[in-house]
Order: structure tokens, then sequence, then C-alpha cells
């Protein structure tokens, strides 16, 4: 075999590019705005019909589709989304996706603008996937009547599709806000938009009295938002009076349930609009497996075609009610619905209170009236000229007739007919067009009759076109029809009673009291009185012993002091009652501490009263209010929980001032009160000086004196300092 020759290596080409410089505003304007600008208008931002592109793109193919047509049936949907690429170039998966939440099988809108057959998902639930395109079948719902009414009349501007090859709407001419009816949510660059639905009467309604009477309260006919989904509103008056007002604010949903006393099941069947079936399912199942929540024995999705179900078994003696209370507040059961009514208004981003969406739908739809009345008038008043000219020849058929026999050349036919009657080209051409059954006297009669009718309606629809309060009633008239044709009863139930449907998470737990003990090795047992009084003894690991005991009821929070500055912050409730034989919670686990870390000492928060004593082995203590620990948040740790500048000798919670005894080595020791430490607010002050240290010399132990503490009355008054000490101020021992 012949060898190869070795490849020749070629010398690196050399680049010589122009270095351009450019200021960072210049490039962020040339080169991200107009990709900002086009996720905004283009694609993220719902408008003055309440549809995004991609919505109104294969709204509108299905309508020149035919599919609007009472006679024509569904057709498969992959067709539908290959004729929506004329006006969308996305892939076919982006279109199919859209499509998929407009039908009516997938649940997710109140009047859902696509009948549709086959299975197209739900929208409560995560993991059940719409099927494949080509085995779905859709066409357009009747309520898309009112989408695009009169849109043949020049009544919305058409602009060319992405490669000028046809026309598609701006904006589709809805009779009614369906920005207000339909939910939408998008992201853009630097914005959003999340819009609620509402019920499309209620909707109807309060555009008609706000067009009757602008200062009418909103909140009298537009009641809440309404969701596909159900489930139950808690209606707070602020929160709802701040969403109109402002077009942001959030408020809750609830799932709604049964109870099957029978066989200890609650049933779920309708959840909040945010959250879908398998995620309430795993949280319920993590919470049980953390013993977060106890009593529940299984849960299932038993969802079918006759609707949601999430079914969770429960043991015999325990309270649906507190359950139900528990999930409701750490589960999706209950959850949050945070609006941002956020629409283009003539290619303008703006959050808009209900009002304000009510004043900018008006002149949009008032604006789609005047377009096609002139329309009207324009197409009638065509149709009233021809038909003067039809008059003029009434009076001499014979010499129009004469005229056209009389006419060599085809082409010569209109222009004599105009020179012949003095009329105009097209009624020329009019009259041209007329066969020749219809020369007869009846029909051109007729026909010059239909004038006067002609005549009132042009005046009829410009006295309409040129008149606001006309066109007012002329919306009015639709809305009502559409809230009449279209109007159904509120799927989600409101809760006016808010604050007294929501029992704070504490009336449902259990209060008892309580002792904790904390070990050497880091273990706590938390045991309840009732079984104390029975325990026989500690069960200990070896070599291990009690550093800390304390009582607290089951309801109280809890604070943990480690040997790293931390401080760690916990429910009681949220650990497991142990018995005394039991070693108990291993809080590195607990807590989740870090390798080395130690819990030093512990302390309820009780409603965060009293404060803290830190005493260090250079001779300074330190006194922090334990309102210092408090938070606004749900954190678990805390930082910097006290001062690292010197080791810690001891640390103590007081209610209230009171004796502590501190002592240097073996040989010194002295009484202070805590009332001479002055009160600091940063947790991790160094403190002030309380016993003047001499040189090697370190602070051994402080520990409060109480009734039964170690020390004598004799010896307290021999220890005691009425003042923080000064230099060479120490009491020796007797």
């Amino acid at each position: 075999m012949a060898k190869l020759s070795p490849r020749k290596k070629l010398p690196p080409a050399v680049v010589e590019a122009e270095i351009i410089e450019q200021a960072i505003t210049d490039a962020l304007e040339i080169n991200f705005m107009p990709y900002a600008m086009s996720v905004i208008i283009s694609r993220a931002i719902p408008e003055m019909d309440g549809f995004k592109p991609a919505h109104r793109k294969l709204l509108y193919t299905m309508y020149k589709m035919g599919l609007l047509s009472a006679t024509r049936g569904r057709i498969k949907s992959a067709d539908i989304v290959g004729q929506t690429m004329r006006l969308n170039p996305h892939g076919d998966g982006p279109i199919y996706e859209t499509m998929v939440r407009l039908t009516r099988g997938n649940d997710a809108l109140l009047h859902p603008f696509i009948d549709s057959k086959g299975n197209f998902g739900k929208h409560s639930s995560r993991d059940m996937a719409y099927a494949a395109s080509r085995y779905t079948e859709a066409k357009l719902d009747e309520i898309c009547r009112e989408i695009f009414a009169d849109i043949d009349k020049n009544v919305v501007d058409m602009v060319d599709n992405y490669n000028a090859t046809t026309l598609e709407p701006t904006l589709l001419p809805t009779t009614f806000p369906n920005l207000l009816v339909t939910p939408n949510q998008g992201i853009a660059v630097s914005m959003a938009s999340t819009v609620a639905s509402f019920n499309l009467k209620e909707v109807c309604e309060t555009a008609i009295a706000w067009l009757k009477n602008p200062s009418h309260d909103i909140k009298k006919t537009l009641l809440a938002p309404d969701f596909s989904t159900g489930g139950e509103l808690l209606h707070v008056p602020a929160e709802m009076e701040n969403i109109y007002a402002t077009g942001r604010g959030s408020f809750k949903l609830r799932a709604r349930y049964r109870f099957d006393k029978k066989n200890s099941c609650i049933e779920i069947y309708e959840i909040p609009y945010t959250t879908t079936a398998e995620a309430i399912i795993d949280k319920i199942v993590t919470l049980v497996k953390a013993n977060k929540v106890r009593d529940i024995q299984d849960v299932r999705d038993e969802t079918d075609l006759h609707g949601l179900k999430i079914a969770i078994d429960i043991r015999k003696s325990a309270n649906h009610e507190q359950i139900m209370q528990r999930l409701f507040s750490l589960t999706t059961l209950q959850d949050s619905f945070n609006c941002n009514f956020n629409f283009l208004v003539n290619g303008r981003p703006r959050v808009m209170g209900i009002a304000e969406i009510l004043t900018e739908w008006t002149a949009f739809r008032a604006g789609c009236i005047q377009r096609g009345l002139a329309y009207d008038i324009e197409k009638k008043s065509e149709k009233l000229h021809l038909l003067e000219g039809l008059a003029k020849i009434l009076l001499d058929i014979d010499k129009a007739i004469k005229i056209i026999r009389g006419t060599e050349k085809e082409k010569d036919v209109v222009p004599n007919l105009m020179k012949g009657f003095i009329i105009t080209l097209p009624q020329a051409e009019y009259i041209a067009e007329i066969r020749l059954r219809h020369l007869n006297r009846e029909y051109l009669l007729g026909r010059v009759n239909e004038r006067e009718d002609l005549r009132k309606e042009i005046a009829d629809l410009k006295s309409t076109h040129g008149s606001d309060g006309k066109i007012r009633a002329l919306i009015i008239a639709q809305l009502k029809e559409v809230a009449k044709k279209y109007g159904k009863p509120r799927r989600t139930e409101i809760i006016y009673d808010a604050i007294a449907a929501v029992p704070t998470e504490e009336a449902f737990i259990d209060d008892y009291n309580v002792k904790l003990f904390l070990t050497g090795e880091n273990y706590l047992k938390k045991i309840s009185l009732v079984s104390l009084r029975s325990a026989a003894e500690h069960n200990l690991k070896e070599h291990d012993y009690i550093t800390q005991e304390l009582e607290a009821t089951n309801r109280e929070e809890i604070l943990f002091f480690s040997s790293l500055c931390h401080v760690y912050k916990m429910r009681l409730y949220d650990i497991p009652d142990c018995k005394a034989s039991a070693l108990g919670e291993y809080l590195t686990n607990l807590l989740g501490l870090d390798p080395g870390e130690r819990v030093l000492y512990m302390t309820t928060a009780r409603e965060y009263e009293g404060f803290m004593v830190f005493a260090f082995e250079n001779g300074k203590a330190a006194k922090i209010p334990l309102s210092a620990y408090a938070t606004k948040t749900n954190r678990k740790k805390l930082l910097n929980a006290y001062s690292d500048r010197s080791p810690l000798v001891g640390m103590v919670w007081l209610a209230e001032d009171t004796d502590l005894y501190l002592q240097r080595g073996k040989d010194k020791a002295m009484v202070l009160n805590s009332a001479l430490i002055p009160l600091n607010t940063s947790k991790s002050s160094g403190g002030v000086t309380v016993f003047t240290l001499r040189k090697n010399a370190t602070l051994t132990k402080m520990h409060p004196l109480t009734g039964d503490a170690t020390l004598s009355p004799e010896d307290r008054e021999y220890y005691r300092t009425d003042k923080v000490p000064t230099a060479g101020h120490f009491m020796r021992k007797r």
C-alpha cells in the first residue's frame, strides 16, 4: 500500500479587523431595543381585542378557512396548523400548543374559541399530554361570531403578513371586552402581563352600566375574577379595590372539597387556576413523609370523564377540617393569583385599572363601529348612485336599446350610454350589464323605487356615524345580546368573609405543655408533660448528658443558638414528640447544622419579649433584646446572632433584669445586676466590660442567680457590685 504523504501545515491566516469604538448606549439601542420591542409588541403582551398575535393569527386563519360556518364540520388540527404558518412563521409545535389552550377540551378558558374533538389535555393537569395534531379535530366555536363581527367591512386595519403574500388583521373587532374575559399571561423584555378572567355576563353588565354612567361603582356589578377551574376566591375588599383601581395586586384562590364520612375520605373536586393536580399530590406526599401533616393514610388522583377529583384517605378519628386547613397553608390547594393588567394601547404597553380598560376598549369598539358604518354608507351610496342612473334610462328605455344596437364596437357601448343619458361611468357600466330579461318595466320600476329606502338608510347611518350617543347605544345593544346569548353562571365561588374563612395555622394545632431537653451530643427531646410523668428515666447515648431543660407549649417558636454564632428558628409543632426512652431528634439533621457546629442554648420566643445576655472570655457582656431576632419572613437561620470577637462563656434569656454571677478563673467572682449592662440592638455587639481582667486572665462563668442558686445570701452580698467594674475593682472569695 502506498504511503500517504504527510499533510502540509498551512500558515495561520492573518485577519486584520477594524476595531470600531461605540458607546454601550448606542449598541443597546441598535441591537437590543429592536428585539425588546418585537417581543413586547409582536409576541407577549395582549392588545385591545384580548389576544396576543399568535392567538389572532390562528383564529383568523380558521375564519378564512370557513370554519365558522354552521354547515362546516371539524377538520384535522394538523391542517389548521399548516395553514396558520402562512401568517405565523414558527414551527408547528408552538402553533399547536397555542391552539390547544384555546380549545373547549383543554378547559383553560371560561369561553373557549375553538370547538374541539379529541384529547387536548387539561389545564388542571401537568402530566396529561395532549394528542398530536394529526389525531385531533377542531373548528371555530359560536362565540367567534362576536370576535369576527363585520370584519369584512374594513372595521380594522389589514396589513401584509411576514412575506407580503396575504393580508391579516392588526386586531379583531370583538363586540365585548374580551380582554377581561380571556385570561392571559406573557413575559416580555423588562415587563410582563398577567390578566385574570372575569365572568362574561358580569363584564357585559359592568360595561353597560359604565357606558350609561361613567361614575358607576364597578365593584357592584363586576364582583370578582372567575376561572374555568372553579374553586373559591377569598374576597378581601381592600385587595379588590386596589386591583380594580391600579391593575396590580393579588388575591387568594382556594380548592373546593367535600368529606365522605362513611369512607373517611376527603374529595377535592375543584382546584385553583394557578396549580395542577399532580403538583398538589406531590406536595402532600412530601409533607406526609416529613411528618408535617399527620393522619393522612393515602392520596391519589381519581380524575375521570366526570371531572377532577383528588382523594385523600384519613384516619377515622382525624378532624378533616384541621387537615384541610393545614393543607391550605402548606400546599397550592390555596394559592395566590398576582394581577398585572398590562395591555398594548396603540402600540404602547400600559398597566390599567378596570375603568381605564373599559375606556380604551370603548374607544376601540366605537372606532370599529364607525368604520363599519362608513363602509355601509359608502356601499349604499354607490348602489344609490347606480339606481339614479337606472332611473334616467327608465324615462326612455327604447333610446337605451337603440344606442346599444346602433353601436358597432362593444367598447363604445358604455361611452355612448354616458353621452346619450349624461350619466357617469359606473352608472353606464351597470346599465350595460343589465340582462335582456330585466328590461321590463316591472323590474326597472322595482329597482328605482329602492332609492327612497336607500336614502333613508343612508341618512340613518350618517346620523349614527356622527353621534357618540347613538354609537354608545349600539355598543350597549350588542353587549346585551352577547350577555343573553353566551352568559353563564359563575364557576368560582366568592367567599366574602375571607378573614374569618382563613383561620390561622396555629388554630388547628394541638396546644399542650411540653418539656425540652438539650444534650451535649446535639440531641433534642420534646416530651409532653403527660408522657414525662409516667417515664422512668431518660435514655441517652453513651457519654451523653443533658445540658439544658426548658418548659414550653406546642405552639411556641423556639430559638437555637449555636457554637458558630448562628441562631436557628423553628415551630415546636414541627418537631415530633418523643418518649423519655428515645434518643430524641438529632439537631444536626433537623436544623441542617454545619460540620462541627453544636447547639449551645435554646429559648422560646415568648412573643420576642425579654433579652439575651452573652458573656465572653475577654470580660465583656452584651445585652441584646430578643426582638432583634424577629423577622417578617419565615427565615430558618440567622447569621451573626452574637459576637465572635472573643470565645463565649455563657448565655441566658431573661424576662427582666436580675442578678448575674460572674467568675474569673477559680479565685475571683462578683454579682452584677443585668440592669447595669446597657441594651444594644445590634446582635453582633461585642458588649461592655463587666469584669476587668489582669494579664492571661479570662472570664470563666456566667449564670443568673435565682432563689435556689449556689451562693448563699451572705456570699451574694459579699460579691455584689452596684456598677460596672473599673480597673482593680474585684471581689476576692472568702
